[in-house]
Formats: C-alpha cells, structure tokens, sequence
C-alpha cells in the first residue's frame, strides 16, 4: 500500500516547537518596548524637574558662584582680613541697556556690609523689562558672598531713556576664614548679565492711580 512521502519525527516536530518560540519572543519585545516607553518618560519627568532643582541645588550649597541671600548682617561681625571685590557688568544680545558698576573694584573686610550701586540706561524708545543673573567667583566662595539687597532678585521694568541707580548690599561671609583653602584668595569678582523678558509682569496699579492716569488722558 503506498502510504505517501514519510515525514520524519525531527520535521514533525519542527513547527510545533517554532510556535512556542515566536510566542516568546513576542512577550520579550513588549517588555523591552514596555521598558524602553518607561525610561523615557522618567527621562521627560527628569528633565523638566532638573531646572527647578538645579536651581534650589545651587542656592543651597553656593554651587558654580551661587551667592546666598542673607536678611541681616553677620552674628559675628568684620573681622581684620581684607579682601578686593571686583564688579563686572554684562548685557545680553537684544537688551537695548547700559549697564555698568559705578566702582570697578572695592577693598573691603571680611563681615562688612557694604553697598555699591550699578547704573542701567534703558536706550531703547520703548518700554523693555530684563532680569540679571548673576554668580561670583572664584566659583567656590559662591558659599560665602552673601547678599541682603539685590536688583537681580526682581524683574527689571524700564521707560523709554529711563536711567536708574540699582543697590547691592553685601557682606563676604567671616567664616571663610576656617576654610584654610580659601587662605590665600584676594579678590572676589562679582558679576551680573541682564537677560531681556520676553513677557514682562504686569503689576497692578495703585489704588487710586487708575483714577489719576483718566485725568491726564
């Protein structure tokens, strides 16, 4: 009797052992894709997180000449030791303002509050609105550089050919002194760059300056 072409045991068992297989190897690529989907929005979650913390990190700990911000003057007092501070000023592309310190370089102690004034022009002939970043350096005295009073912690509004005189009020922190790595620093450059505001806040007016602006119309 013809019983037709054999069919080995190795060939019949062939695609039954493929399925399996394919079927793993399905479940393996949904969970790497699975994997791969979820470190990327850990990625995304991180990197609008980062900006904010970055921030926090820096005024924190003086990291990259992060200055502090202090309410009042040191406990202990100036001490002896003197040290320069260095004032630089900077405006970034497409601000129309003068910007620049009325002193390039003070002496001053370690714990003396002091306060020098930079003077910003609005050269433009429109109102333009910036805010000023700032760090110091050497990098690692960030820690130390403490300021009271300071333009850059607000944004900056301006008229038309507006001049104004801006204080900081500051004082070099007396505990640098115990950080021996710091014994040999003599000078102290403080630095600020003024970046345009796009979207500038709008503050409300005064109670009763809405009625004065209709009588001047």
């Amino acid at each position: 009797m013809n019983q037709g072409p054999t069919i080995s045991q190795d060939e019949r068992a062939r695609p039954a052992d493929r399925k399996p297989g394919t079927r793993r190897g399905l479940g393996r690529d949904a969970v790497v894709a699975s994997i791969c989907g979820g470190v990327v929005a850990l990625m995304v979650g991180a990197s609008y997180a980062a900006v904010p913390f970055y921030n926090w990190f820096c005024r924190a700990t003086g990291f990259n000449g992060t200055t502090q911000v202090a309410t009042s003057a040191p406990a202990t007092g100036p001490i002896a030791r003197k040290i320069s501070v260095r004032f630089d000023s900077n405006v970034a592309p497409g601000l129309p303002w003068k910007f620049e310190p009325e002193q390039n370089e003070i002496e001053v102690n370690i714990g003396e509050v002091t306060t020098v004034f930079y003077t910003v022009t609005n050269q433009a002939a429109r109102t333009t609105a910036a805010q000023a970043a700032y760090n110091v350096a050497p990098l690692t005295v960030g820690s130390y550089f403490q300021k009271i009073n300071c333009f850059c912690f607000t944004e900056q509004t301006m008229a038309p050919g507006e001049k104004r005189e801006m204080p900081v009020v500051f004082y070099v922190d007396p505990s640098i002194a115990d950080d021996h790595e710091n014994d040999g620093l003599n000078t102290i450059t403080l630095s600020y760059t003024f970046y345009p505001v796009k979207d500038p806040v709008v503050k409300p007016l005064a109670s009763g300056e809405s009625d004065k602006r209709k009588g001047n119309l």
